[in-house]
């Protein structure tokens, strides 16, 4: 039988999915292994054990300064910047995707513009993002909903455009008005696609959070990332960022269910 026609069953891809983690585990475990019986005190890839005591600390007993715990007030406020940029980020590429690429106006007037937008590099505008609205909450949650927003809005507008014409054309001759067709038609079919877009940008969304938070912030995962580089605590970098990994990982997984949930017929969530 050729490869391409061999399907693994249930428990084999269950197997299969797990093992590339449990090699990366075992290939630290070997590495700090290495590290640590040439030099006890190495930092840059600590035992377990230290990892865990050190999180331990984090997220279990009050900093002495602010009587936070730590490791959840970062989870807390980086999670509230990332769902505010986000969800403005999916508003207005719902909006202006359907614009674009429903009306012909809109789209020669805009989608020029947005192609444009998508291709500034998010970063570069995060010290121009600083000065305007400065170093709060706002310039963090304005960094990652102007650095996805533009992929939506041409996502959007794309899959708008793919619908076929004589669906809307048929709508028209049975009175729909231009809301309409964007509120009952153009909407409901784009949107599992805006929620797979959504999903693609989870990652680039969480690489401008931390980006913002390094340079102005007083609390949040990328913020704490780089305060302890300095004396290079790998026990606290790599469990933050394996819990960022985790959270991107579970949001992917939500946005995958509701897709599910909400509009079975798309066949979304992979």
């Amino acid at each position: 039988m050729r490869l391409v026609n061999r399907r693994p069953g249930r428990e084999a891809a269950l197997v299969l999915s797990l093992l590339p983690f449990l090699l990366l585990v075992l290939a630290y475990l070997w590495g700090s292994a290495v590290r640590l019986a040439e030099n006890p005190a190495d930092k840059l890839l600590p035992w377990p054990s230290t990892i865990l005591e050190t999180l331990r600390g984090l997220a279990f007993e009050p900093d002495r300064r602010t009587g936070q715990l730590v490791f959840w007030a970062d989870t807390l406020a980086s999670l509230g910047r990332l769902g505010s940029g986000l969800a403005i980020a999916a508003a207005t590429g719902a909006v202006l995707g359907l614009a674009i690429g429903l009306i012909p106006i809109a789209g020669a007037l805009l989608s020029s513009f947005a192609a444009a937008a998508a291709m500034i590099p998010p970063l570069a505008i995060l010290p121009i993002l600083l000065i305007v609205l400065g170093t709060g909450e706002a310039s963090k949650i304005g960094l990652v909903a102007l650095g996805t927003a533009p992929v939506l809005v041409r996502d959007v507008a794309l899959r708008v455009r793919d619908l076929p014409e004589e669906l809307l054309v048929k709508a028209q001759t049975l009175g729909a008005s231009t809301w309409h067709l964007a509120a009952r038609i153009a909407a409901p079919l784009v949107a599992p696609r805006l929620l797979d877009a959504l999903r693609l940008q989870l990652g680039p969304a969480w690489l401008f959070l931390i980006a913002a938070e390094a340079i102005a912030a007083t609390e949040g995962l990328g913020y704490r990332i780089f305060l302890v580089r300095r004396y290079l605590a790998m026990d606290v970098i790599l469990p933050y960022v394996a819990w960022i990994t985790l959270l991107a990982f579970a949001g992917d997984r939500l946005l995958a269910w509701i897709a599910r949930r909400l509009f079975p017929w798309a066949k979304a969530g992979a």
